[in-house]
């Protein structure tokens, strides 16, 4: 059997914080994979509060000792949320410095089969606007280096359960249930490796 390996590299909504089952979407996504007969060695490799600059900084150092040559490794990309946060009066990254540094993580990571997950919605509607923003600019990214996406924000920023579970929880993570609404999404994509 394939000896399948996937750095999952992002932030807190990698890291699946706030979720009580300790799962994330990532861990929901690999226990369906599982279930579907692949079972892929995953590595969470989500830090709270990165932005696509740390994420950048650390990519290359996290992947490398995970994925050996002999292996079929693979990389998910996932940030923006706190890029476009909002502090000191300016957004945490510049707009043009995120695009440039998940271009960065591509052409890294173009030694791998890779995928990029658009950032989720929060409970706040001028973050929002701005996550939004860097969603689609991100899309367009990756459409130009071949590298397919997945686009959370559009499905969940229309899915009124999702946002009360965000509202529920601390305004920007969900609890386990919208995890699991994020992993739905995910693996109802064509780009999704092991199918829905």
């Amino acid at each position: 059997m394939t000896d399948v390996r996937i750095c999952f590299v992002g932030d807190s909504f990698v890291n699946g914080t706030g979720d009580e089952t300790a799962l994330g979407w990532v861990g929901w996504l690999c226990r369906d994979a599982y279930a579907q007969g692949f079972p892929v060695t995953s590595y969470n490799l989500g830090v709270r509060r990165d932005t696509s600059r740390d994420v950048l900084r650390r990519l290359e150092a996290e992947c490398t000792l995970r994925l050996p040559r002999d292996c079929d490794g693979r990389i998910v990309l996932s940030c923006g949320v706190n890029d476009a946060m909002w502090e000191a009066g300016a957004t945490r990254v510049a707009f043009d410095e995120s695009i440039a540094n998940l271009t960065g993580m591509l052409s890294f990571a173009s030694h791998y089969r890779c995928l990029v997950i658009g950032p989720p919605p929060v409970d706040d509607d001028a973050h929002n606007a701005r996550i939004e923003r860097l969603s689609k600019a991100f899309a367009e990214a990756v459409q130009g280096q071949g590298v397919p996406f997945i686009d959370l924000f559009t499905p969940l920023a229309s899915d009124v359960g999702y946002r009360r579970l965000v509202r529920e929880g601390d305004g920007a993570h969900p609890g386990g249930e919208g995890y699991e609404r994020m992993a739905r999404v995910i693996s109802s994509s064509p780009y999704w490796w092991f199918g829905s």
